[in-house]
């Protein structure tokens, strides 16, 4: 199996992005209060969009944005375990869109595509090669996820992989929620623990929180904080060593408001993740391989 195909099973849901330290660019403080006050959401005739309760509106609309493509940008560390010693920055974003469909009661559809970094601890720089071997980015193609309301949790079942190795992941546990005033927190824990064709067992533990304020009410009112414990890549070159992973990221609406620094990586090495998959079309054209060449990027 090739590397890109193992790391489509590493992590079921990015997003990700948190309440975390960023550089951002200069905007009026009232800038995403005017949008909430002016814009029409695209889907607000649909039968699906009526249908659906609030907290799950909720849920999507902050998640996968109301009609343009959004961003959830993301900076934090890698922390050697136990012993706390900083091993790497990492930087990433995910792109995502929604596809609400006609009929009230069909498939709620996210596509997203995201992307991850690991930096030199001191300089931020983004790594290409650590200890004589080349550092290999995250990168998603695509993950398409459908989404449900079921027992007062919101499921999520994730479609990816390429190939042979196309998937669906079944959302076992859903994602519970709770209000705190006018705001929703999502939390969102994936316990990982499958077989590798290598004969080794991959096991780690992800947790996800978002944070999700009404749009006008705090500067950045889409948040999420994110950690991960499990075990480094193989070219960090320590096979035995556990690592925390730990993330803030924040939705952005556009790529001007991406920290310059993680733009400029994203034009140079990634530029097709800076948008979502356009349709379910070119979902499936990835899944066989026929989206053409740039991927590796």
């Amino acid at each position: 199996m090739k590397k890109e195909q193992i790391k489509f099973l590493m992590i079921i849901f990015f997003m990700t992005s948190f309440l975390g330290c960023k550089e951002k660019t200069e905007q009026p403080a009232n800038q995403k209060l005017v949008k909430a006050e002016t814009t029409v959401h695209p889907w607000a005739e649909k039968a699906s969009y009526q249908n659906v309760p609030d907290v799950l509106k909720n849920w999507v609309d902050a998640r996968c944005g109301t009609g343009e493509a959004v961003h959830w940008v993301a900076d934090g560390a890698v922390y050697e375990y136990p012993s706390g010693k900083k091993l790497f920055g990492m930087i990433g974003f995910d792109s995502s869109t929604i596809i609400w469909p006609d009929e009230p009661n069909g498939k709620i559809t996210h596509l997203t595509r995201k992307t991850f970094a690991y930096t030199d601890p001191e300089t931020g720089e983004v790594l290409k090669e650590y200890n004589g071997q080349p550092v290999t980015p995250i990168a998603y193609p695509y993950q398409m996820i459908t989404y449900r309301l079921e027992n007062d949790r919101i499921y999520g079942d994730v479609e990816q992989g390429v190939g042979e190795r196309v998937q669906v992941i079944k959302s076992e546990d859903g994602i519970p929620y709770r209000k705190m005033g006018a705001s929703y927190i999502y939390n969102a824990q994936v316990y990982l623990d499958f077989s590798l064709p290598t004969g080794k067992q991959y096991q780690a533990w992800e947790n996800y929180d978002f944070f999700i304020h009404p749009e006008g009410s705090v500067e950045e009112p889409y948040q999420m904080a994110w950690q991960r414990y499990g075990a480094l890549p193989p070219w960090a070159g320590m096979p035995d060593k556990k690592a925390i992973i730990q993330l803030h990221s924040w939705r952005v609406e556009s790529h001007d408001e991406f920290p310059p620094k993680l733009l400029a990586w994203a034009k140079t090495e990634k530029p097709k993740w800076l948008n979502p998959p356009k349709d379910i079309a070119e979902v499936r054209a990835l899944q066989n391989g026929e989206a053409g060449a740039g991927w590796g990027r």
